[in-house]
């Protein structure tokens, strides 16, 4: 009996490991051995171990200056995104389930239009001889629009964070119940006391999880920037691709550090996202006993 059931879990054993062997051989080839190589060259100068890179970095005004739009743009267009998201959400909650699946739909399929054809749409909506913007214009509402300046960058990151913070977010309304908005106003609540005391520590940790994750998908974009911008607006992801396939300035190992330094920062806001997410279960734990 004993024999059968160490077979039994030997067996089983077997059968996990074969099961996720392709998994874990295709997370090493395409997560872990590219993370490795990027952190090993980024020491790399003219083929001796060095910091030089990350001295470079730190001493460049015209990094500096794409790390920071980076996050301006990331931070704000993040925090629109999720607004916006969490108005979306909250009203697609108070709809028919057929309207409600259609509008989801309609954003599944908008969370992938992005890249190259959403800058060309922006062009043609909001560009210069945007359709919007001589609208706009013939109104007298404003003089002009540069889509090409870091406000026009602005629309188009929040346009496409959008999408994805209401898929995120859509989730987690689920958690709320009509039931106890009723209840709340039988005792006298009002709509911003409900959301004060029992919507928003609900969904804290999904707003928390939803604004990383956007700020993160908004320091990775590359293609819609640089189609739009033609790299000529000052981002890290523009300035790293510039260092591994410029014409002129071809320093890959400097664009790995400069990976590596981002990596970092993402980890850093990461690891923040996780240390209020703890504090907050703690909060909900300490309220429950």
């Amino acid at each position: 009996m004993a024999q059968r059931s160490q077979r039994s879990k030997r067996d089983r054993l077997l059968t996990i490991l074969v099961c996720m062997g392709p998994f874990a051989l295709f997370f090493f080839l395409f997560q872990i051995l590219p993370i490795l190589w990027v952190v090993v060259n980024s020491f790399n100068v003219e083929g001796s171990f060095s910091f030089d890179h990350y001295k470079d970095i730190f001493s460049s005004a015209f990094t500096l200056q794409a790390f920071k739009n980076s996050l301006w743009l990331s931070v704000v267009s993040s925090i629109l995104g999720l607004l916006i998201s969490l108005i979306l959400v909250n009203s697609l909650r108070r709809t028919d389930n057929r309207l409600r699946s259609l509008v989801i739909s309609f954003i599944n399929m908008s969370s992938n239009f992005s890249g190259v054809p959403l800058a060309f749409a922006f062009i043609i909506i909001l560009g210069v001889n945007g359709a919007v913007t001589l609208l706009l214009q013939g109104l007298g509402i404003i003089d002009e629009f540069n889509l090409y300046s870091k406000w026009g960058l602005l629309a188009i990151y929040t346009y496409f964070q959008i999408p994805l913070g209401v898929l995120l977010l859509y989730p987690a309304f689920d958690a709320l119940r009509d039931e106890w908005q009723e209840a709340a106003q039988l005792m006298g609540a009002t709509t911003w006391e409900f959301t004060r005391m029992v919507a928003l520590p609900i969904l804290t940790p999904a707003i928390i999880g939803t604004f990383i994750i956007l700020l993160a998908n908004a320091m990775g974009a590359y293609a819609s920037v640089y189609a739009l911008t033609a790299g000529n607006y000052n981002v890290i992801t523009v300035r790293i691709a510039s260092l591994v396939s410029g014409d002129m300035f071809l320093e890959p190992n400097l664009a790995a550090a400069i990976s590596v330094v981002l990596m970092i920062l993402m980890a850093f806001i990461v690891a923040i996202n996780y240390l209020l997410l703890g504090r907050s279960r703690y909060a909900k734990y300490q309220a429950n006993s």
